[in-house]
């Protein structure tokens, strides 16, 4: 009944499989790819007829990651998957960006991706078999995709970069593991990097993207020879005819639009972009529909940015192609806030705020392979404002995710361990200027922040973004710190994020078919030379950490016994409660004794910390406490003299006199000195005044 197509190969010493024509067989393509235990299924499909009306390729990338796939029932109420979750939207984006390029110029008919992971072995992550799956139900679903493309994961160990290593051996990023890079790209060029990097060199980088291209090269091959096997007859796209319009669009607009590209302030300059659009557009409004006019002064705006960087070595703001935008930083703006910092870089704004909490605020994250704790976290808001429109404001979208997630990446690596700094960090991005790379100046923005906040960073980290104009000949010209307008016309967005010892987070992304070695190589030394200064401008503001604020919980830690736990703790919860309303402190207690105590307040960190020292501490022989009597006796009186312990003073040891009855001196409640004098076989404790003093 089902005609199923298998190929399979060999892949960094694990078998990848590769199988079509079992399920979803009405989707155009679908692939199901394998990996270990780890199993993903990318279904395409695309509409056959163009919506002209689009000025975009209207492709839509679905990742979904189900419960099931891993032996467990969602959380919460309604127990099934809801809105997809960080993770899932930030892969949905990760298989988008190389697959886009790669589609012609002019196509929008919609494409939908929809990728499931089927099953999870705990050990292979989903996200490169997603993206291979997509490439090879791409390939052969018959739509004009000009791939496939091919995915690896890279890290590196020892000195040595490894192919695709398991999610055990990423839990050790930041020990002995170094890197966790992830690449695609096809036969002939590199489309996308993403990666988390603890200060590797430039040089060390590019070798990582380097091997990961050569190792996915089989992946493609094996995509190649299925598409031949079972790929359908390929769509027939026609380029819309646009020459006599855009000869017309030229001949009204070209001055206009050039003179306009000569100013160099952002406002004046779409002020006058947007006049010429209007005088463009109503002279050919009864020709051509306004959708394609404009579409054709996209065009000759992109020409003659293109033209002017390629043939005049001029950029849109007048800039050398290596010169950073003026930079100002300004740090403590703030009271509240724990930590603060305004980052601007030309007409690109980043108002960074920094809150410290306790491990009460730490976020759990359901994840397929196992719920974790996040003490850092990182939120970036890009408003309508930053750019001077107006908008609909609601939940953050993909780009917000991705660009926040991105500025993760390059601090993740300069922060202290817990034990050393037991605080949960969380980091908030408010652009509100944009003209250029805002997760850049998230980057800067956070760090210097987070310094304002007392958080001891290994290093200042900064971030920049890198442009590339490729011209048809070959020509190209690399431009730090790009524009608005030189991202949008241009060819590649590359980012690197870093210390003044090596690179902590690299992205890139192109709108072309790929990038040579030689190109990286140029961006990244010219993305190091900026960073430097940079990194010169921030240190000019703050280049150590702050003071402490005033409204920010100190934290003190403690080890106690495991077998004290429960003493602490008490039944119920009742003695650690009884601690937390006396001090007013936070205290939280680990399963293997560490006790941490906060409170913005110095009085109730010492309250709870000898609260907990009087429950956890041994009693010593010979030692003097201070304590308080809770009942007389006839013969004695028991005092309480150290956390909930007591003991008896007998009536012979309050004075050196002869006592006719314990009370003559002493009454309940009263505070008095005693010194443990012995610890009977069942434990009693025998105490004494009069050798106390």
């Amino acid at each position: 009944m089902f005609n199923t197509i298998t190929k399979s190969i060999e892949w960094g010493g694990k078998t990848l499989t590769l199988e079509t024509g079992k399920i979803a067989r009405q989707a155009d393509g679908c692939v199901i790819a394998t990996l270990g235990e780890t199993c993903v299924m990318s279904a395409v499909t695309f509409d056959k007829k163009q919506n002209s009306e689009l000025d975009f390729f209207p492709l839509t990338v679905n990742y979904q990651e189900k419960y099931y796939s891993s032996g467990k029932i969602p959380g919460g109420f309604f127990k099934r998957e809801a809105k997809p979750s960080e993770a899932s939207t930030l892969i949905s984006r990760l298989i988008d960006r190389p697959i886009r390029p790669l589609f012609p110029d002019g196509f929008k008919n919609p494409v939908d991706i929809v990728c499931s992971v089927l099953s999870h072995d705990m050990e292979n992550d989903p996200d490169i078999l997603a993206m291979i799956a997509s490439s090879a139900a791409l390939a052969i679903s018959g739509a004009p995709f000009q791939g496939p493309i091919g995915a690896a994961r890279v890290g590196f160990a020892n000195d040595k970069y490894i192919l695709n290593p398991s999610i055990s051996e990423l839990d050790h990023l930041g020990k002995w593991q170094k890197l966790d890079l992830v690449v695609a790209g096809t036969s002939q060029a590199v489309m996308m990097v993403e990666s988390l990097a603890y200060e590797l060199t430039e040089e060390q980088m590019l070798e990582a993207v380097v091997f990961g291209h050569n190792e996915m090269q089989p992946i493609i091959s094996l995509i190649d020879e299925l598409k031949n096997e079972v790929g359908k007859s390929e769509f027939e796209f026609v380029q819309p005819e646009t020459d006599e319009l855009s000869k017309r669009v030229s001949s009204i607009g070209r001055e206009l639009i050039t003179d306009a590209y000569g100013i160099s302030q952002k406002t004046k300059r779409i002020e006058a972009i947007s006049s010429a659009k209007v005088k463009i557009t109503t002279e050919l409004a009864d020709q051509y529909p306004e959708d394609e006019v404009l579409n054709q002064v996209k065009e000759l705006e992109s020409s003659i940015i293109r033209n002017n960087i390629l043939e005049k070595g001029q950029r849109i703001d007048d800039r050398e192609l290596n010169q950073v935008r003026p930079i100002e930083c300004e740090v403590g703006l703030y009271s509240r806030p724990h930590g603060s910092a305004l980052f601007t870089r030309g007409e690109t704004q980043a108002l960074v705020m920094t809150t410290l909490g306790t491990g009460e605020d730490e976020q759990i994250v359901d994840a397929l392979h196992g719920n974790f704790r996040e003490n850092f976290l990182l939120h970036y808001n890009f408003p309508p404002y930053s750019v001077g429109e107006t908008g609909r404001m609601g939940p953050p979208g993909r780009r917000e995710i991705g660009h926040g997630k991105l500025a993760w990446r390059a601090l993740k690596p300069v922060l202290p361990q817990p034990e050393h700094f037991p605080y949960t960090i969380r980091v908030v991005s408010e652009i509100t200027e944009s003209n250029g790379s805002s997760s850049m100046a998230t980057v800067c923005g956070a760090s210097l922040s987070m310094l304002d906040a007392a958080v001891p960073l290994k290093e200042q980290v900064a971030g920049v973004a890198m442009g590339l104009i490729l011209g048809d000949d070959g020509n190209f010209a690399v431009l730090t710190d790009i524009l608005g307008g030189e991202d949008h016309f241009g060819d590649m967005d590359f980012k690197v994020a870093g210390t003044k010892n090596g690179v902590t987070s690299l992205q890139m992304d192109i709108k072309v078919a790929g990038i040579t070695p030689e190109i990286m190589s140029q961006a990244l030394d010219q993305a190091r030379d900026a960073r430097m200064h940079i990194l010169n401008e921030m240190s000019k503001t703050l280049s150590k950490v702050g003071e402490f604020s005033k409204f920010a919980p100190r934290i003190i830690s403690m080890k106690i016994p495991v077998d004290k736990i429960r003493e602490v703790i008490g039944a119920g919860g009742k003695v650690i409660r009884e601690i937390t309303e006396l001090s007013g402190a936070k205290i939280e207690i680990t399963d293997d004794g560490v006790v941490r105590i906060a409170s913005p307040d110095n009085d109730a960190l010492e309250k709870a910390s000898g609260m907990i020292n009087e429950i956890v501490a041994v009693p010593e022989i010979g030692k003097i406490y201070t304590g308080k009597v809770v009942k007389i006796m006839d013969f004695g009186a028991f005092v309480n003299f150290i956390g909930k312990k007591d003991g008896l003073v007998h009536v012979s040891q309050i004075t050196n006199r002869r006592l006719g009855h314990p009370s003559e001196v002493l009454q309940e409640g009263q505070e008095v000195k005693v010194k443990l004098i012995k610890i009977d076989d069942r434990g009693k404790f025998q105490l004494s005044m009069n050798k106390a003093n």
